[in-house]
């Protein structure tokens, strides 16, 4: 599976920049790569975001989480999504759990990772829990 140029800049400015509050990437499955499919900016919510992702297929996404520590301190950590529905296709599941490790090794700075079947494994307060 190749990686298009195009997802690496996105992550890079997401990360680097804060150009984007989230980055949601597919599998071209023609092209055989990932490929990023919508950015979310900056001002986006973690609503905006959940609803972004597909409720029948399979994404991968990276999510730019910021908090307020217990020390009062502003934070922000990167999560890595890894969104395979329960109901999306075999095949689908299959191409997106065998590519995810190679996938995930090109984004440097990732802090954690959330596998998701339902909204609710990567629901805001899992995401809350994972950042604190």
């Amino acid at each position: 599976m190749g990686v298009a140029d195009h997802r690496k800049d996105a992550f890079l400015e997401l990360k680097r920049k804060k150009a984007y509050r989230y980055v949601i990437f597919k599998i071209d499955e023609k092209k055989k790569e990932v490929v990023v499919e919508k950015t979310g900016n900056p001002a986006e919510s973690y609503e905006d975001f959940t609803a972004s992702m597909p409720e029948n297929d399979c994404r991968y996404a990276v999510y730019d989480f910021d908090f307020v520590t217990s020390e009062n301190c502003q934070k922000s950590k990167i999560f890595f999504i890894a969104w395979s529905p329960a109901i999306s296709r075999i095949r689908a599941k299959m191409l997106y759990a065998t590519s995810k490790e190679r996938f995930k090794r090109e984004l440097d700075g990732i802090h954690y990772e959330i596998q998701a079947t339902d909204p609710t494994e990567m629901d805001l307060e899992v995401i809350r829990d994972r950042a604190n």
